[in-house]
């Protein structure tokens, strides 16, 4: 997926992927949003996250280290803080073909739900989103099944309980 260079409307480091989130859905923006994690900054993990949006409603979502796209990709972005973020604003216009692609489209509300674990925002955002966004609801169960389906993923979180469990045991004298 590539967006050509929006007007740059803000940067800078967030903890909670909350926050642009909620900055885009209150300035109505329409544009995208570039999400570049701690793990991209400081483990050289590739990809970005990127999220678009009408009057601040999430549209797409898409991860260009992983080129998975919809909710699949809400999953590899939501990955542990800080994040890098920067807000592009853009016509709505050039935004068109990218939002007519159904594989590339997530609820309005998931980016919310998914990344920033806030039933409000979700909640705001629903409301915010046009009625016929309302149908894009039951496709909430992508982003899990994805996740799901995904060994390595799964593994590696496996393998870091297991060293924390070890860490744990070994600090208590078990």
């Amino acid at each position: 997926m590539k967006l050509p260079q929006g007007r740059l409307v803000r940067q800078r480091v967030v903890a909670d992927p909350g926050t642009p989130l909620a900055n885009a859905l209150d300035a109505e923006l329409t544009g995208y949003a570039r999400l570049e994690s701690q793990d991209a900054l400081l483990l050289d993990g590739e990809g970005v996250g990127v999220l678009t949006f009408e009057a601040g409603v999430p549209v797409v979502a898409y991860h260009t280290g992983t080129d998975a796209a919809g909710p699949a990709a809400l999953a590899d972005i939501a990955v542990a803080g800080p994040y890098r973020l920067e807000l592009y604003e853009l016509d709505a216009e050039v935004l068109e073909d990218v939002h007519a692609a159904e594989e590339l489209r997530v609820p309005p509300d998931a980016p919310a739900d998914r990344l920033a674990g806030d039933p409000a925002l979700a909640e705001r955002t629903r409301r915010a989103a046009p009625d016929w966004r309302a149908e894009d609801t039951d496709r909430d169960a992508g982003a899990v099944v994805a996740f799901l389906e995904d060994e390595e993923k799964i593994e590696a979180i496996r393998k870091q309980a297991r060293e924390e469990a070890e860490q744990r045991a070994e600090e208590w004298n078990f």
